[in-house]
């Protein structure tokens, strides 16, 4: 099935991100592989705010085992991108974290996307349990059905 643009009803945090010179290709749009870089940006600026995420020393960290993003209509420099965020899967030691990307006040994506994450120790490198403050961090961000307990957010509806 053909992916389709979603609307800003289907995500329930938004961060606006500025697009910058260098961002554009010879095409005059962002290149692909920047939005990934916005895919980041959201999801950690969102977990260091809440104060789950030390980049520094932090015992856990996530890693990216998994990536996608569809495009829609291009983006360029130098509008203003708002990346809406939430959960799609909270496991015992991984989260599916999707991204919508909208130009300036469009209500429809440009592009959409997700990464997962795998929490690991940061010494060993091996999987851990997501500690319990990033779990309770990541709740009001999860769809329906995407944890144990079908609780959390539901898609069109916000917390």
């Amino acid at each position: 099935m053909k992916p389709q643009a979603e609307s800003r009803s289907a995500y329930p945090y938004f961060q606006p991100i500025t697009t910058r010179w260098m961002d554009n290709d010879v095409y005059g749009h962002v290149n692909n592989v920047v939005y990934y870089s916005y895919f980041d940006t959201v999801v950690n600026t969102y977990l260091i705010r809440q104060g789950v995420l030390d980049v520094t020393s932090g015992d856990t960290i996530g890693l990216v085992i998994e990536t996608q993003c569809n495009y829609f209509s291009s983006l360029s420099f130098p509008e203003t991108v708002v990346a809406g965020l939430r959960v799609a899967r909270l496991g015992t030691s991984s989260v599916r974290y999707e991204v919508g990307l909208f130009s300036g006040d469009n209500e429809i994506a440009a592009a959409q996307g997700h990464f997962i994450h795998v929490y690991v120790d940061r010494a060993t490198r091996r999987p851990v349990p997501l500690p319990e403050p990033l779990r309770e961090a990541l709740l009001p961000l999860v769809m329906t059905d995407a944890v144990a307990g079908g609780q959390g957010w539901e898609r069109g509806n916000r917390r």
